[in-house]
């Protein structure tokens, strides 16, 4: 996976972990990710904050990635970019609703 990929990727995760302290989970699963949701919850600034920030540092690469690359690839490049940054705007703007579509969705 091209390093234009990795951070959009590394930012859409980063941000959707902030939810993980909300969403209902399985008996096994909930001990599992207990203490990883208590961390999360206590750190979910600097998450939203590194997902922001990898958002940013995702389109100076594919900017940066203009000469090097083939149309095609830029282009999905760009569209990667783009879910990542919806998902991370949806997470920092409407976290609650965000976790809510995510339940419903993993019924």
């Amino acid at each position: 996976m091209p390093a234009e990929n990795v951070t959009p990727v590394a930012a859409a995760a980063a941000a959707l972990s902030t939810l993980l302290c909300c969403l209902p989970t399985a008996f096994a699963a909930a001990l599992a990710t207990t203490s990883v949701g208590l961390f999360v919850a206590d750190h979910q600034g600097w998450f939203l904050g590194a997902s922001v920030l990898l958002i940013a540092v995702g389109t100076i690469q594919i900017r940066r990635a203009r000469d090097a690359c083939s149309v095609a690839r830029r282009r999905a490049s760009a569209i990667l970019l783009a879910l990542s940054a919806a998902i991370v705007i949806m997470t920092v703007l409407f976290p609650q609703l965000f976790a809510g579509l995510i339940a419903d969705w993993s019924r």
